[in-house]
């Protein structure tokens, strides 16, 4: 007989009642920890505890009173696009000592309070679990000075403590991204996308200084994201002699055609020797070796500011609800713990472990150990860096391997944003293997016609940062034209094919195996990266592009909002792209606050109509003002936005009246975000190292000859790790008439954004978070992290 699954027994009885939450964001401040105190008071709340604010964190906590509120659904309404946080943080030196943390203690007894989920840096983390640790020592004081009953040391015996990390320099190890860091990302990519345009102007250089004192993610990332020329982080610094490297580099980049440098600093960047390289020194050095016109920007507390971006709302509301689930299940021996991001997966960690291994990677650093530290930072960066160098620095003719194989790139599909930097990786890293790259324009239907050029490597450059496809790129399929096309891969020797693109390219690849058993020329390896803003390739549970989509419904959601505040109550009816699969619905409902998201994948009916109606009427009347309806374009032939639109304008009659606003192109349109650049780069860099694994496993008697399953590959996301899979296998995982997977992992999502927008449903908790162990050296495979 089965065993049942008791987490999922466990969450039916699951319940909060009794129990006291409180919640406090601490440190530095970024942009997603509203995001994160909303879903701990609503997942609080849902599971019928009390949740509580604890103003301007720790130094609320001390000084009690009015600082520690409790709250309510409304309370935390209208904050989830806000930036900062609204409950304030403090840094506080009177909670470092014995006295401070005593009248803490006594503050929350007096409230009932035992469960604290506190969000913040390493230092905030490290304050909370000694306050625990000192908890039962803190009552016992606290009755001796007559403070506290006797019997509230029993009543209140266990603190437990569950943390999330709110940092923008995502300095944390154990965690892929710490909240925060994608948003900052997103300030700095601005300001070079609006930089570079200045720069070509005036062929100037430009060094910017990012934030990171300790930890160089912010400045590595955003060079990977922008190609940056050359970059400084303490993790790594540049061997002796890097002065003139750098103005070598720069010259040579210049001498080539390009009218600007872009040199990006962390602010905590030193070389060897602990000496500290400054945006200053950077610049005085650029003028006085090569002349060039130089300019520095010091981007500071911007990165802090704005509103977060779609990603950190997510993860924000994601680890809000898994930190209250943890809060529930925990017991008087289970260790502090703190809610990490792994892949695209929530898992929990021992707080201490995370501190222990972020506190080793400084001393590395003080150390002089810096290969040490930049392994102890984790497989995640260690890949940014290596990639990095892949790509920014172009080895010397003479030190390139020779491989005599030609290598076609095309897109397939509609325009993604971030093509440009999947291809821009794959030809760079193709011509650092020795390979001569190929570009083909406008798909197959370019293939067909001869459109194939070889690209060099100054041909990609600035070509992160561009929306839409450079190469051009269209739906045909090959099948019609599978002689032609055979005829340009003999004419132009093509040994291997990568194919950036979506659902097209998946029946692309198929449609050429099939055409192997005709054709030789398409006996060769041939891999895909899946770039689609509906993220429905078979295989892959992120697709290059449909960040960027996120971001873009995100932000619009936010403005159709906004134009409704101050006026009479309104409910807005939001049309998505995704064909028939519901991601972009589903997962921008979740990030923009949605009350309900109609997809394909969840069918419904006019009651589920009428019950949402009548879920936002009552929510209207009592409290909230705006309500957002997102509807996939193809989840229903009948219940059509019209009907939606005119359901509720009738049905909210006396209560509510309604819009509607259909999306439409702009969400395939605009700059690529920095996690569509990274997840673009990367992804391909691994995919085109693959392509020339198999190019020598399958090159006999003077030429390659692949025929196997495995030597046509899609490579996804799966889970945590980076997978390549055989496009035949991935058959029986599709639908192919919707065009979707069979299986989609995040409609687990869907019951998030339903309890956040107060409906009863019932909640999946069999792929919650397990208490797991900080690993030093993770498998290979993930190195290709979801967060960049």
């Amino acid at each position: 007989m089965a065993q049942p699954d008791t987490k999922k027994i466990f969450f039916e009885n699951l319940s909060g009642t009794g129990k006291a939450i409180a919640v406090l964001t601490s440190g530095g401040d970024a942009q997603g920890m509203n995001a994160a105190v909303r879903a701990v008071v609503r997942m609080g709340l849902y599971v019928g505890a009390k949740v509580y604010f604890i103003h301007e964190g720790y130094q609320g906590m001390v000084d009690g009173g009015e600082n520690i509120e409790e709250a309510s659904w409304e309370s935390v309404s209208s904050m989830l696009q806000v930036g900062g946080t609204v409950i304030g943080s403090a840094r506080c030196k009177e909670f470092r000592s014995h006295e401070g943390r005593l009248k803490a203690a006594h503050n929350l007894v007096l409230q009932g309070i035992t469960n604290l989920c506190v969000i913040g840096g390493d230092g905030s983390l490290t304050g909370a679990n000694l306050f625990r640790e000192e908890w039962s020592g803190l009552l016992t004081e606290l009755v001796d000075q007559g403070l506290i009953e006797a019997d509230a040391v029993q009543k209140y015996s266990a603190l437990h403590i569950v943390g999330m990390v709110g940092s923008i320099d995502n300095d944390f190890c154990g965690t892929d991204m710490t909240i925060g860091t994608d948003s900052a990302l997103h300030r700095i990519i601005e300001v070079v996308d609006a930089i570079m345009t200045t720069a070509q102007s005036h062929q100037r250089t430009f060094v910017l200084e990012v934030m990171g004192r300790h930890c160089g993610y912010l400045a590595l990332v955003s060079a990977l994201a922008c190609g940056a020329d050359w970059v400084l982080i303490p993790e790594m610094p540049p061997e002796d002699g890097w002065e003139d490297k750098m103005c070598q580099k720069l010259s040579a980049t210049r001498s080539r055609g390009t009218r600007l440098n872009i040199i990006i600093v962390a602010e905590g960047a030193i070389d060897r020797h602990g000496t500290p390289i400054t945006s200053g020194i950077v610049k005085d050095l650029v003028v006085k070796c090569l002349g060039f016109d130089t300019r520095v920007t010091i981007l500071g507390h911007v990165q802090r500011g704005g509103t977060p971006s779609a990603f950190d709302r997510i993860l924000a509301s994601r680890m809000g609800v898994e930190a209250v689930l943890a809060l529930l299940e925990t017991t008087a021996n289970t260790p502090a713990c703190v809610v990490s991001l792994r892949g695209n997966q929530s898992v929990r960690l021992p707080l201490m472990e995370c501190v222990q291994m972020t506190q080793e990677v400084q001393r590395a650093m003080d150390g002089k150990r810096f290969e040490e530290a930049v392994k102890l930072r984790g497989r995640s960066f260690e890949n940014n860096l290596r990639t990095y160098k892949l790509l920014a620095h172009r080895k010397p003719e003479s030190e390139l391997p020779v491989s005599n194989f030609n290598v076609a790139v095309l897109n397939v599909g509609a325009p993604a944003a971030g093509m440009n930097a999947a291809v821009r990786s794959a030809v760079r890293v193709g011509i650092s293997e020795g390979h001569k790259m190929f570009a083909v324009s406008d798909g197959f239907e370019g293939f067909y016609k001869g459109q194939i050029r070889e690209i060099k490597w100054a041909d990609v450059g600035g070509w992160t940062g561009q929306g839409g496809s450079l190469l051009g790129t269209k739906r045909t399929l090959p099948a019609k034209h599978v002689e032609k096309i055979a005829e340009q891969m003999r004419m132009n020797n093509i040994n291997a094919l990568l194919i950036v693109g979506g659902f097209e390219a998946f029946l692309s690849l198929l449609e050429l195996i099939t055409a192997r058993g005709k054709y030789d020329e398409f006996c060769v390896p041939m891999v895909m990266v899946p770039a689609t803003v509906s993220n429905n390739v078979p295989g892959s549970d992120l697709s290059i592009g449909a960040d960027t989509a996120l971001n873009a419904i995100t932000t619009t959601c936010d403005r159709i909002k906004q134009s409704a505040s101050g006026t009479k109550r309104r409910v807005f009816i939001i049309e998505t792209m995704g064909g028939y699969c519901g991601y972009l619905a589903s997962v921008g409902g979740l990030a923009a606050g949605a009350d309900a998201a109609y997809i394909y994948e969840e069918p419904f009916d006019i009651k589920d109509l009428q019950a949402n109606v009548e879920h936002l009427t009552e929510k209207m009347k009592t409290s909230i003002q705006r309500g957002l309806v997102l509807r996939n374009e193809n989840c229903n032939e009948n219940y059509t936005t019209d009907f939606i639109y005119q359901l509720y304008s009738e049905e909210g009659k006396g209560v509510f009246d309604s819009r509607k606003n259909v999306l439409g192109h702009m969400q395939q349109g605009g700059a690529p975000s920095p996690f569509d650049r990274n997840f673009g780069t990367k992804i391909s860099a691994k995919a085109m190292q693959w392509v020339t694994k198999k190019l020598t496993e399958t090159f006999r008697q003077g030429r390659v000859f692949a025929n196997t399953e495995d030597s046509c590959c899609l490579l996804g996301m799966r889970r945590r790790a980076l997978v390549f899979q055989p496009v035949v296998q991935l058959k029986d995982e599709t639908d192919f008439v919707h065009r979707i997977p069979k299986e989609q992992w995040w409609l687990k999502l869907r019951p998030l954004m339903k309890i956040l927008a107060k409906y009863k449903t019932s909640y999946d908790v069999s792929d919650s978070g397990q208490l797991e162990h900080v690993i030093r050296n993770r498998p290979k495979e993930s190195d290709g992290s979801v967060a960049m």
